[in-house]
């Protein structure tokens, strides 16, 4: 077998791993009931109007709050608005069954990382749960 063929062979092995991989996080319990937990959160009109609210009051202010040069006023009603969105009861299961699922990862992470002698969530990029 040629170099190209051992790169595709190779290749192939890896995809088959990581398909393998996603299917079963996707039937553990925690990746289940963070996706019935999204689901109930999407379906929730109380939560999306909450969320909504707050993230048009958090965007018409981001130039100030970059400058931190918000209001008082303006400051305290992103303050209610932010906890109107977190203490809806849809949310935080969903954070819950999010905090759950982070943790699984990143103990897949650390038995990857001790796996192949590399430190795997050095590879993944701004935002990975690893």
């Amino acid at each position: 077998m040629n170099l190209m063929g051992t790169q595709t062979a190779e290749v192939t092995t890896v995809e088959t791993a990581v398909r393998d991989f996603a299917q079963i996080l996707a039937e553990t319990a925690v990746f289940q009931r963070f996706e019935q937990a999204s689901e109930r959160m999407q379906a929730d009109a109380a939560a999306q109007t909450a969320m909504n609210a707050f993230q048009q009051k958090q965007q018409s202010l981001q130039a100030l709050l970059m400058l931190n040069a918000v209001s008082s006023a303006d400051r305290s009603e992103l303050q209610r608005l932010q906890e109107a969105f977190f203490n809806q009861s849809t949310v935080t299961a969903l954070l819950e069954a999010q905090d759950d699922l982070r943790a699984v990862c990143q103990m897949v992470s650390g038995i990857l990382s001790d796996r192949i002698g590399l430190p795997f969530a050095a590879a993944c990029g701004p935002g990975c749960s690893c």
